[in-house]
């Protein structure tokens, strides 16, 4: 069942007045009338990666690759936890080391994006970026960084929100050779 069916049809807001009533509140009070579209409204943007194929991005150039490495910073993740579904928040850096093809960088960004807006863990988003950006380019590297706070384990369970998660992709010479390994980290502490 996708979003849109929710939208469309009204089932969406049935289901939420139905989780209002479960808690304990009064869907039919003011306060709550539009809540039921709105809930739905967000969950179609936040839930919009499901309905994105990530290869339609690699429109990819052999004209202007480089042997340097390419390296996108601070991308920002906005992403749920597919355990609570509540938030998943942080930053992502994204890195590849071309072979013959390039693809403009705000793809990169974009892809990240993709991802991010379907349930997740974030070691699963991580890999995914690495493994998508591999495919398409065939890069001799790729490296995915994540560092991000979990709303689920922030705000409910230990409730610890100070606690930030990183997680790492390294594929190529970003995970086989040392120096490039060390190459990228230092351009990553030179963004900041």
């Amino acid at each position: 069942m996708s979003t849109e069916y929710l939208q469309s049809t009204g089932y969406g807001e049935s289901l939420v007045r139905s989780m209002l009533g479960l808690i304990g509140d009064d869907p039919t009070r003011e306060g709550l009338m539009d809540t039921p579209n709105r809930v739905v409204r967000a969950w179609a943007e936040w839930f919009s990666g499901y309905g994105q194929d990530p290869a339609v991005l690699f429109k990819t150039f052999e004209d202007g690759a480089t042997d340097e490495v390419v390296l996108l910073t601070n991308i920002p993740v906005h992403s749920h936890c597919e355990h609570h579904i509540t938030p998943i928040v942080g930053h992502a850096h994204v890195a590849y080391l071309p072979g013959t093809r390039i693809v403009g960088i705000s793809k990169l960004a974009r892809l990240v994006d993709v991802f991010a807006r379907r349930l997740q863990v974030q070691e699963r988003l991580t890999a995914q970026v690495a493994d998508t950006i591999e495919e398409h380019l065939e890069p001799r590297g790729v490296a995915v960084i994540i560092t991000a706070h979990h709303f689920c384990m922030g705000t409910r369970g230990v409730k610890m929100p100070q606690v930030a998660t990183t997680t790492s992709a390294m594929r190529g010479v970003f995970r086989e050779e040392v120096a490039a390994r060390a190459e990228l980290f230092s351009l990553i502490q030179l963004s900041k």
